[in-house]
């Protein structure tokens, strides 16, 4: 075959546009004949606010008057407060260990942080576990706002005697919901006066016939003694029981999942503060007030409205 020959063609090159200048007679002109201005206008922005932080959480939502507003150099965002108020308005999700007391735990905390006033969402038991919201300074006007929200707990019943199998006492628990009347254990720190306390849902989770032992969850009415619960359980099931083991998994809007923390982590958030001035540890540990108050309603009010 003949060898094919390759011809190149020269490459064509474009010719760029000269932009056309206006005569600066037609620019001012134009200038004095135009009214360049922003008019107001009725429809809003749409904003996605699903992530927006705290209490900012759906701001679109709300019924929202105007959006404009003048920034003022005051006040901060609660999450990035200087450290000192941050600690002082915040509160700590805490795993309240087995054992010691609710004030003996709220007192530790207030002797780790150099606070002069703590306190805590409900007293737990000393041997119970599970979560304490535990405020601090400021914060603890919230206090009786999650001392009579609504709990949740784990825990385990003890049978005196074999029953036919877990659904008998799924049954039986079944029928120990709603308005029930209870009367605090000899070891309650409370008046031990009868009551009527609401049990709203449990159920049980599951049941070990050999050593006659119940795992069940409840969500009640704050103030329900479990305690209680177990030898109510035992005597309608006519083999008596009792309880063996608890855990507050959730206390108000605050539960397990979210930010709990141990009593280490507090040593070591301030440890770490104090030695090397990384206050990283602590802001994870403390929680600014306003998380408390994302399910409540709100009324958003502009700096400038509050200082006029």
């Amino acid at each position: 075959m003949a060898d094919a020959e390759v011809i190149i063609l020269p490459k064509k090159h474009k010719k760029k546009k000269e932009r056309k200048s206006l005569p600066e007679e037609d620019v001012a002109e134009i200038q004095h004949a135009e009214e360049f201005l922003i008019k107001p206008e009725s429809k809003v922005a749409k904003l996605d606010t699903s992530q927006w932080p705290l209490l900012l959480k759906n701001f679109d939502k709300l019924n929202v008057r105007t959006t404009h507003y003048t920034p003022l150099a005051c006040g901060s965002n609660p999450l990035k407060r200087e450290i000192g108020d941050y600690i002082r308005t915040g509160f700590i999700n805490l795993d309240k260990p087995s054992n010691p007391s609710s004030h003996e735990v709220v007192a530790w905390i207030r002797r780790i942080l150099r606070v002069e006033k703590t306190g805590h969402s409900g007293t737990l038991d000393p041997k119970v576990t599970g979560c304490l919201i535990v405020c601090i300074e400021r914060a603890t006007r919230l206090v009786k706002s999650q001392q009579s929200a609504g709990k949740e707990y784990v825990g385990i019943v003890r049978l005196h005697n074999a029953i036919e199998g877990g659904t008998q006492l799924s049954r039986a628990l079944e029928t120990l919901t709603g308005a029930l009347f209870q009367r605090p254990p000899l070891i309650a720190a409370v008046k031990r006066q009868l009551r009527v306390r609401t049990i709203y849902e449990s159920k049980m989770i599951e049941y070990d016939p050999e050593r006659r032992l119940g795992i069940f969850w409840v969500s009640c009415e704050a103030g329900t003694y479990i305690r209680t619960l177990c030898v109510h359980l035992g005597l309608l099931l006519g083999v008596g029981g009792q309880m063996q083991e608890l855990r507050r998994v959730r206390s108000g809007v605050m539960s397990e999942k979210d930010h709990m923390v141990t009593m280490h982590d507090v040593l070591d958030a301030q440890w770490l503060y104090d030695n090397h001035k990384d206050e990283s540890y602590l802001r994870r540990v403390v929680y600014p007030l306003e998380k408390l108050l994302t399910s409540h309603k709100r009324l958003v009010m502009k700096d400038s409205a509050l200082l006029h």
